[in-house]
């Protein structure tokens, strides 16, 4: 990527820094309907920086609230994707607009893909600010082609011979409980989704569940022709929890009783050496910068993982789903499964 301020790409004013995911400064605009005009004229420049990079910042559309983000969204990502099996609490504002997470504000999120754990999920994702926070809430994003070049080999071989593996209990108590993730209160309709995408399942005697699902920790960009590291692993890890709230957790639900967990493919599971090397991983590739009100980002979901910093002061930051794709569009490395590799 280049390194220079300021680089003309296409019609597109669009700088470099290091640390910082790329920017573009707009025109001044006089209302929201030249800004998206405008937007919709430099949209195939607008796709090309993003097939590069990963992902844009764009600063200058005026918008202001989910309405005014919305008409944005349907010219950037005017073909929608749904959020299933969902694992952390959103507003929904309608029309497909979120709030990017609820979960508290002293709380870190880790890098990830979206969805890496579901048969199709959203190719790209748009960011939008509607209220800065005081300090820190960057929404952090890594390039996970750069990712997978730098994870230990023998550790990257592993993977991309049997995939990963992730558990989940859902629980009234802790996580999300399982008629919220799916949508439903019959778990008839939960055993169907689950026969359909590849998830196994079972019913626990306190009638919560526990899933079970194999999915490919690398994947290819099918744009791009592009190898890149696209999981939970690092991010669900027993060993990337804070170890007061782990030892919590532990010693409440038991050692098969975690909200989420991971492991290799194989169901060998993920130590907290490996673990830590993931996540330093994490923290090499990892830009970030400060939002200002207005501003939006474009996150290409397989290119690139995001996150969020702890921050403080009232934040408001929108999120919308698009251009959904099927992981069997994406060669994955390793086939879906209910179960572990080779069982």
């Amino acid at each position: 990527m280049p390194t220079t301020d300021t680089v003309a790409t296409i019609d597109l004013d669009v700088s470099y820094e290091k640390g910082k995911p790329p920017i573009l400064k707009t025109p001044a605009f006089d209302s929201l309907d030249a800004a998206t005009s405008w937007v919709g004229e430099q949209g195939e420049a607008i796709r090309g920086e993003l097939n590069r990079s990963g992902c844009l910042m764009i600063r200058g559309v005026p918008v202001r609230d989910a309405g005014d983000f919305a008409r944005v969204r349907d010219v950037l990502l005017p073909k929608r994707a749904s959020y299933k099996e969902k694992a952390t609490p959103r507003t929904d504002f309608g029309e497909g607009v979120f709030s990017s997470t609820d979960l508290p504000a002293a709380q870190p999120i880790r890098l990830h893909n979206e969805n890496s754990y579901t048969l199709d999920f959203p190719a790209v994702l748009l960011f939008g600010c509607v209220t800065a926070p005081e300090s820190g809430g960057a929404t952090t994003v890594g390039d996970m082609r750069r990712a997978l070049d730098l994870i230990p080999a023998d550790l990257r071989a592993r993977f991309a011979t049997t995939g990963w593996l992730l558990v989940r209990n859902f629980s009234e108590l802790a996580g999300l409980p399982w008629h919220a993730s799916f949508a439903t209160d019959d778990p008839a309709q939960v055993e169907a989704y689950c026969r359909e995408n590849v998830i196994g399942y079972e019913w626990l005697p306190d009638g919560e569940l526990r899933t079970r699902q194999r999915r490919s920790a690398i994947i290819t960009h099918p744009v791009t022709g592009e190898r890149t590291w696209f999981n939970h692993v690092a991010f669900w890890s027993r060993w990337s929890l804070d170890p007061d709230v782990r030892d919590v957790l532990l010693d409440t639900y038991g050692d098969d009783g975690l909200p989420f967990d991971t492991y290799v493919g194989d169901g060998t599971p993920l130590t907290e050496a490996e673990a830590a090397a993931l996540n330093q991983v994490y923290d090499q590739v990892t830009l970030r910068e400060t939002w200002q009100e207005g501003d939006l980002l474009l996150v290409d979901n397989i290119l690139c993982a995001h996150g969020r910093e702890a921050f403080q002061g009232a934040r408001k930051i929108l999120v919308a789903m698009g251009d959904p794709i099927a992981l069997a569009d994406c060669d994955p490395v390793t086939a879906p499964a209910n179960t572990v590799y080779g069982k």
